[in-house]
C-alpha cells in the first residue's frame, strides 16, 4: 500500500462530501486507502459518508476525541508507506497524490510534506510554508511586525514570507490541514501528541521530524483547496485562548525553561490582547448600527420638540426628552429588530414595518396612560416619520461605502456564472432556483470547443446562454463583470478549477464548487460561513429572524404559563414538572417545542435547536411511529417552521407540559 489517506471529520458533512469527491478521484492512479474519523457529528456526515463512499474505512467515535487522538486511531491502522492527514474542508487536485508519492520517493532525507495551498477566494495561504515559532518569531508575528516586513528573513520568519511561494522550500512546520508523513519516520518519531485538543500538534509533530534528523518540504508543484475558517475563528474569543494555549503546551515541551517562561509569557500577553480585540470588534459590529440608530433618532427628536414647542407655543417637561423619548426610541428599535430590520443583508421594507408596528404599539400605550403623562400624540407621528427616514438614509449611506455587513439586498445580488456541461449546468441552475437564492445569472461556461458544437439538444435553453469555453474563462470572466463562478465537479477537474481560481480577477470573485449527484453547492472563503452554502432542503427554523420569533414565543408563553399555572396545574400530568419547564424554558435551556428526541442534537442533517419539551408527533396524536415517519415530521417542521405551527402543538399537548427532558 502506498498512501494511507486519514480524513477527521466534525460537522461539515457538505464539506466532507466534497472533499471525498476529490480524494476518489486523486486515488485513481495511486494504491490507496481512506480512513475517516468522525467525532461524534450530528449533521449526518457518517450516514452520508456509508452510503456514497462505501470504500472509505469509517471510525464513527461516540464522543469528540479532539484532533491529535481521531488521527492516531486511524495511522495505527495505516498500511500505507506514506500517511497524509487531510483535513474535510479541503479539495485536492486529481494528481496530487501522484505527484506527492513521487516526491516522497525520490527524496529519502524527506520526512514529511506540505503543498501550496488557496482559500475559497482562490488567494494563496501563507500557512503553507511556516517557521518554527520561537519566542522571537512568534513575538513578531503577534505585534505585526511580520505584516510590515515580509520579505525580511529576521520578521518573515513566522511564514517564511520571503521564500517564493511557487518553489520547492525546506520548512521548519507543515500545517495539519495536509500533512503527508513517511510511516517509518512516525515510527521513530511517534505519533501525534494527544496533549493537543485542537491546534498546535502539527507544528509539535513538525518539530520532532526535524529533530529525528529529516527534513520537511514545501512542494508547489501540486494545490489545494482550503477552505480555512480564519475570519470566523480569529473573532473568536474561544479560538484566542485554544490556539495560544496550545503554544504554551508546545513552548513548555520543547524550548528550554527560561525561553519557555519568555515565550509563555508574550502568549499570555497576547491572549489578552487578542481576547480584548475579538470581543470589542464583534460588541462594535453588533451595537454599531443600533447605537447610531438611538443617537441620530434622539437627536432629531430634540429638534422636533424644539421646532414644535416654539412655532405651536407648546411647553414640555423635562421628562418627555428624558423618559418619553427613550421609552419612543426603544419601542421603534425593538419593534425594528423583531421585524427583521437589523438582520443581514439589509432590507428596508422590514425597517418600515417595523416603525410602523413601533408607532401602533406606541399608540395604544400613549391612549392608556394618565393625561398627565400625555405628552404630544402629534410629535409621537411626526417622530415615526423621523426614524423611518433616518433609518432608511442612514443604511443607504452606509451602503455606499459597501460595507459587507450593512450591505442591502438588491446590491448583494450577484453575477453568477456556471462553468458547466449541459446537462450539470441545467441541474445547478434548477438547484439554485429551487434553493430560492437570488443571482443575476449571466450565463455559461462549456469545458472545451467540442462540447459546444455537439451539444445533445435536452437543453436547449442552456446553448442560449453559452458564453464560450474555459479556454476564454478569465476573458469572460472581466468581460461580463462576474462576481460569482460555480464550478461542476463533474465537468471541470480539480486542476483547472483550482486554476481557474489562482489567476488574479479584476475585482474580488467567489467560486463555489458543485458535486456530482449532490443537493448542495459550497463555497467560501470561510468554512464558518453558512451563508455561503445553498441548499435545496432549506431549513426555515435556523433562519435568524425565525429562531428570535421561537425564542419570543417560548418567553411569553413561559410568562402566561407561570401566571395561569394555578389553574394549569390541575390539567398536567406531572405538576412539579410542569413547575420546572416553565423555568428551563424562560432561561433558555429548553424550548416548548423541538425535535422528537430524547438526545435533540441526534437528528442528523437538521438544524441543532434547544431540546423542547414537545414536539411534532403531539400534534398527530400518535405515539407508536417508526423511525423514518419521525425522522420526517422533524424534518418538516424545520422546513416549514412559523409560530403558528409552535403554538398548535402546545395547544394539542397542553396535558404534557409538564414532560421530563
Amino acid at each position: 500500500m502506498k498512501l494511507s489517506i486519514i480524513i477527521v471529520n466534525y460537522n461539515v458533512k457538505y464539506f466532507l462530501e466534497q472533499c471525498l469527491h476529490s480524494v476518489m478521484k486523486a486515488c485513481a492512479k495511486v494504491d490507496a486507502e481512506i480512513f475517516l474519523v468522525d467525532n461524534n457529528s450530528v449533521d449526518g456526515s457518517v450516514e452520508m459518508a456509508e452510503k456514497k463512499f462505501p470504500s472509505v474505512k469509517i471510525i464513527a467515535n461516540k464522543d469528540n476525541k479532539g484532533f491529535s487522538k481521531a488521527n492516531n486511531q486511524a495511522i495505527r491502522m495505516a498500511s500505507g508507506e506514506y500517511v497524509l492527514l487531510l483535513n474535510p474542508d479541503t479539495v485536492v487536485e486529481e494528481n496530487t497524490f501522484e505527484k506527492i508519492s513521487s516526491f516522497m520517493d525520490a527524496h529519502s532525507d524527506a520526512g514529511g510534506l506540505g503543498v501550496k495551498m488557496i482559500d475559497g477566494s482562490g488567494k494563496f495561504l501563507p500557512e503553507s510554508k511556516r517557521g518554527l515559532p520561537t519566542p522571537m518569531v512568534a513575538f513578531y508575528k503577534m505585534f505585526g511586525l511580520s505584516k510590515l516586513f515580509p520579505h525580511s528573513k529576521i520578521f518573515g520568519k513566522y511564514h517564511l514570507s520571503y521564500l517564493d511561494e511557487n518553489d520547492v522550500h525546506e520548512v521548519d512546520v507543515l500545517s495539519g490541514a495536509f500533512m503527508l508523513i513517511r510511516k517509518t519516520v512516525l515510527d521513530k518519531t511517534g505519533l501525534l501528541d494527544e496533549t493537543f485538543f485542537m491546534y498546535g500538534e502539527d507544528i509539535d509533530l513538525s518539530y520532532r521530524i526535524t529533530q529525528a534528523g529529516f527534513k520537511n518540504y514545501y512542494f508547489p508543484e501540486t494545490r489545494i483547496i482550503h477552505y480555512k475558517g480564519e475570519s470566523t475563528r480569529k473573532s473568536s474569543v474561544n479560538y484566542v485562548f485554544v490556539f495560544y494555549n496550545a503554544m504554551i503546551i508546545f513552548a513548555k515541551k520543547h524550548f528550554s525553561k527560561k525561553n519557555a517562561s519568555l515565550f509563555s509569557f508574550l502568549i499570555r500577553i497576547a491572549i489578552y490582547i487578542r481576547a480584548a480585540a475579538a470581543i470589542t470588534s464583534r460588541s462594535l459590529k453588533k451595537i454599531f448600527l443600533p447605537a447610531l440608530d438611538a443617537v441620530i433618532l434622539f437627536s432629531g427628536l430634540h429638534f422636533l420638540k424644539e421646532y414644535w414647542s416654539v412655532n405651536m407655543f407648546v411647553n414640555y417637561p423635562d421628562e418627555f426628552m428624558s423618559v418619553a423619548v427613550p421609552g419612543y426610541i426603544f419601542l421603534w428599535m425593538t419593534s425594528v429588530y423583531f421585524s427583521g430590520g437589523y438582520d443581514h443583508p439589509i432590507k428596508l421594507p422590514k425597517i418600515i414595518r417595523g416603525i410602523f408596528s413601533g408607532t401602533i404599539l406606541i399608540l395604544v400605550i400613549y391612549a392608556l396612560l394618565p393625561e398627565m403623562y400625555r405628552f404630544s400624540r402629534a410629535l409621537i407621528l411626526i417622530g415615526a416619520v423621523w426614524a423611518s427616514i433616518s433609518m432608511i438614509v442612514v443604511r443607504l449611506i452606509i451602503n455606499l461605502f459597501r460595507w459587507k455587513d450593512f450591505m442591502l439586498e438588491n446590491n448583494l445580488k450577484k453575477r453568477l456564472l456556471i462553468a458547466a456541461d449541459e446537462e450539470e449546468g441545467s441541474r445547478v441552475l434548477s438547484l439554485l432556483k429551487l434553493s430560492g437564492s437570488t443571482h443575476n445569472f449571466i450565463g455559461f461556461v462549456k469545458p472545451d470547443q467540442e462540447k459546444i458544437s455537439s451539444g445533445s439538444g435536452k437543453f436547449p435553453e442552456f446553448e442560449k446562454y453559452v458564453l464560450g469555453t474555459g479556454e476564454k474563462f478569465r476573458e469572460i470572466m472581466d468581460v461580463f463583470s462576474i462576481d460569482e463562478v460555480i464550478f461542476c465537479s463533474k465537468d471541470f477537474p480539480s486542476n483547472r478549477i483550482i486554476s481557474y481560481m489562482s489567476v488574479p480577477a479584476l475585482h474580488e470573485v467567489e467560486y463555489k464548487i458543485a458535486p456530482p449527484e449532490s443537493l448542495f453547492i459550497i463555497g467560501s472563503s470561510s468554512i464558518d460561513n453558512p451563508g455561503e452554502l445553498y441548499v435545496i432542503d432549506l431549513n426555515s427554523i435556523s433562519k435568524s429572524v425565525n429562531k428570535r420569533n421561537k425564542r419570543v414565543v417560548d418567553i411569553l408563553l413561559g410568562v402566561f404559563f407561570l401566571l395561569t399555572s394555578p389553574v394549569l396545574l390541575f390539567l398536567q400530568k406531572n405538576p412539579g414538572g410542569y413547575l420546572l419547564n416553565i423555568f428551563k424554558v424562560l432561561v433558555g435551556n429548553h424550548s416548548w417545542v423541538g425535535y422528537h428526541s430524547a438526545e435533540n442534537s441526534g437528528q442528523p442533517g437538521l438544524p441543532v435547536i434547544r431540546t423542547g419539551i414537545l414536539n411534532p408527533v403531539d400534534m398527530i396524536g400518535e405515539k407508536k411511529l417508526d423511525e423514518a415517519t419521525i425522522h420526517r415530521l422533524n424534518s418538516l417542521y424545520a422546513k416549514d417552521y412559523h409560530v403558528n405551527v409552535d403554538l398548535n402543538i402546545v395547544r394539542k399537548g397542553l396535558r404534557q407540559l409538564g414532560r421530563v427532558r
